[in-house]
């Protein structure tokens, strides 16, 4: 089983958040790397402690009970004919629906 990080050596100090936010280019104040580090210290313990719950046999999942598809089978149907779905438009054209025309003469 390979060794897990102690807490110190997960520890991330607030000159490598400074760091980081710098190769991100987000610009910190000293309070904000002063709060931040002691959050993502916290972030970082409860990832080490999620490792430590699965063993070797427990396979990475992504839910907790198996999924399956609900959709039903792609069956090919008739579709409408261009006069049954042209039959409830108040104008058509062409075999097309014929609408307002919104803009000018310009395009």
């Amino acid at each position: 089983m390979p060794e897990r990080p102690t807490e110190s050596a997960a520890a991330i100090s607030r000159d490598e958040v400074a760091h980081l936010a710098d190769l991100a280019r987000i610009d910190l104040s000293d309070a904000e790397l002063d709060h931040l580090a002691p959050q993502l210290n916290v972030i970082l313990e409860s990832v080490a402690s999620i490792q430590g719950v699965a063993g070797e046999d427990v396979p990475p999942t992504s839910h907790a009970l198996p999924l399956s598809n609900v959709f039903r089978d792609d069956v090919v149907t008739p579709g409408l004919t261009a006069e049954q779905a042209l039959s409830g438009a108040p104008e058509s054209e062409q075999q097309r629906f014929s609408v307002p025309r919104i803009l000018g003469d310009e395009q």
